[in-house]
């Protein structure tokens, strides 16, 4: 058995960029004292989610890679011995952006990047306004404790992702994540969202026969322009096995954070039990790259 313990930290943002990287720092410090080997924070974490509005000012909350936050962060990488993956507001040139994730592994170095393939743009969350898709593909991340899949939040509801993931070799599914309630939806109408949300990540895990983890943010954040009533991040990170089985789920309303250990090699066994993988149909699956229809 191969197993590794993952750091999970789920937190609510301030407007701070200094605060918010203090209080990482602070987190990920307790969890590699904890055991974790492995941590996963939540997605554009160095800020509050400023993708409620479109404005312009707000690019200058980018940065390159490397740059600030990777030498931030990979010195605590190499400090504790951890594989950090981080999510940042990538600037790749004057007017070109990515919402990009970093893994950082335990020598302080850049394992590797992935920039965020799948963009949405819906009210409170515009986050076409700021980010160009990610270019690089989905290519595991290798690591000193394993083949990272990383992707990032609205990534998690595309099998595709996942499963181009899984037949590269990732050992895992990561998911930096940040959503929440539209507080005017009814009680029902959120518990829906915040149910299919975990459920698509779990069938992942079961489809691919990967471990999932899964990091969101956590609390209320305003929207300074007025058009909606702000955004409830729903919290709720997880860990799931490679059979959907949860392993770990935080708090809906409250910061959390967690050391959950899994076995990398379990995932295997699952396959030969459920041998999704032998049976595809490839030669039959053209179709797939098609926006709709025949």
């Amino acid at each position: 058995m191969r197993k590794i313990k993952i750091g999970v930290l789920q937190m609510h943002n301030t407007a701070s960029a200094e605060d918010n990287r203090m209080r990482l720092a602070e987190g990920i410090t307790d969890l590699a004292k904890r055991g974790a080997q492995l941590v996963v924070l939540q997605e554009l974490h160095n800020t509050l989610y400023f993708c409620q509005t479109e404005t312009v000012d707000n690019f200058n909350l980018s940065e390159p890679i490397p740059g600030p936050s990777t030498a931030v962060f990979g010195d605590l990488a190499k400090t504790l011995g951890v594989v950090i993956v981080a999510s940042l507001f990538e600037k790749r040139a004057p007017g070109l952006y990515h919402n990009t994730a970093v893994v950082l592994d335990t020598d302080g170095s850049i394992a590797g990047k992935y920039r965020k393939m799948h963009i949405p743009d819906d009210p409170a969350y515009y986050e076409k306004f700021y980010f160009t898709p990610g270019d690089i593909g989905f290519h595991p991340i290798e690591t000193s404790i394993g083949r990272l899949g990383v992707l990032v939040c609205w990534d998690q509801w595309y099998p595709e992702a996942a499963r181009l993931m899984a037949l590269e070799g990732a050992e895992l599914l990561i998911y930096p994540t940040a959503i929440g309630y539209e507080s005017r939806d009814t009680a029902d109408e959120q518990q829906r969202q915040r149910d299919a949300w975990a459920i698509v990540q779990r069938g992942h895990a079961v489809a691919n026969g990967l471990p999932v983890v899964t990091v969101n943010r956590v609390g209320f954040e305003h929207d300074p322009s007025g058009q909606t009533e702000g955004i409830q991040f729903w919290g709720s990170s997880f860990v799931a096995g490679p059979q959907g089985e949860l392993y770990y789920r935080a708090s809906e309303t409250e910061e959390d954070s967690a050391v959950v250990e899994i076995d990398l090699d379990h995932g295997e066994q699952v396959r030969r039990w459920w041998p999704f993988f032998r049976d595809r149909r490839i030669e039959e699956y053209g179709g797939i790259t098609k926006r709709y229809g025949l």
